[in-house]
């Protein structure tokens, strides 16, 4: 039976006194399970996958990753559970001065990994992404949705244990959002988690998979 990876106890969220986005959340998201996100244009999709992340400490109530308490670790010692997620942004931060080679390998590198362990793998990863032709351009000579291709492969180049995606197929084509999916696919293959928030209904239609649609401040989960 899977591990519980991620568990939300009681979680609230406010942006203001007048503003709550959360109330009274709570969740079990086990190892190798594969998620949507669903939910109208501010429901609060973003803010849900930053608490996930551990990048936004909710207001109150607790975030769990792998039985530790997110709001005991220190803000020095964060980095080790970020190291073990994937995050792929809507605004993709890619880092300008990389060329988009070296932005695929960075979480890699960050780790003190040496290159001849892990070129042909990124390499390969970029052929997957059909950005082979991109390797050595830098992100501000790539289309919308070469850069967030390029943000998807740095999402899973280091094998994380949990993929969180933020409308990855909010800037490419038909086929690109097939084969970004299949990615993905074959990735929760491997054990990842996948959490994916998403407006694309055809995307939902091509995986089976459960769904948390946000709505009037909660989450409704709808079994795959």
């Amino acid at each position: 039976m899977a591990n519980t990876l991620l568990s939300l106890e009681n979680v609230y969220h406010r942006y203001s006194i007048s503003r709550d986005i959360f109330n009274d959340i709570s969740l079990n998201i086990k190892e190798g399970d594969f998620y949507f996100i669903t939910g109208s244009s501010g429901a609060g999709k973003t803010t849900f996958l930053k608490i996930l992340s551990s990048s936004l400490k909710p207001t109150s109530g607790s975030v769990l990753f792998s039985g530790v308490n997110l709001n005991t670790i220190p803000q020095n010692k964060i980095y080790l559970i970020k190291r073990k997620i994937g995050f792929v942004f809507q605004d993709f931060r890619l880092l300008p001065h990389l060329t988009t080679y070296e932005n695929v390998a960075l979480p890699l590198k960050v780790q003190n990994k040496k290159e001849k362990n892990y070129k042909k793998d990124v390499i390969e990863l970029l052929n997957w992404v059909n950005l082979e032709h991109c390797a050595h351009s830098y992100p501000n000579y790539l289309s919308g949705g070469e850069q967030q291709r390029a943000a998807i492969a740095r999402a899973v180049i280091s094998t994380p244990k949990l993929i969180l995606a933020d409308e990855p197929t909010g800037n490419v084509d038909y086929e690109n959002s097939k084969k970004i999916l299949s990615l993905f696919s074959e990735m929760n293959k491997l054990g990842t988690t996948i959490i994916i928030a998403t407006h694309d209904e055809s995307l939902i239609s091509h995986k089976r998979a459960s769904i948390i649609n946000i709505e009037n401040n909660g989450i409704r989960i709808r079994s795959k």
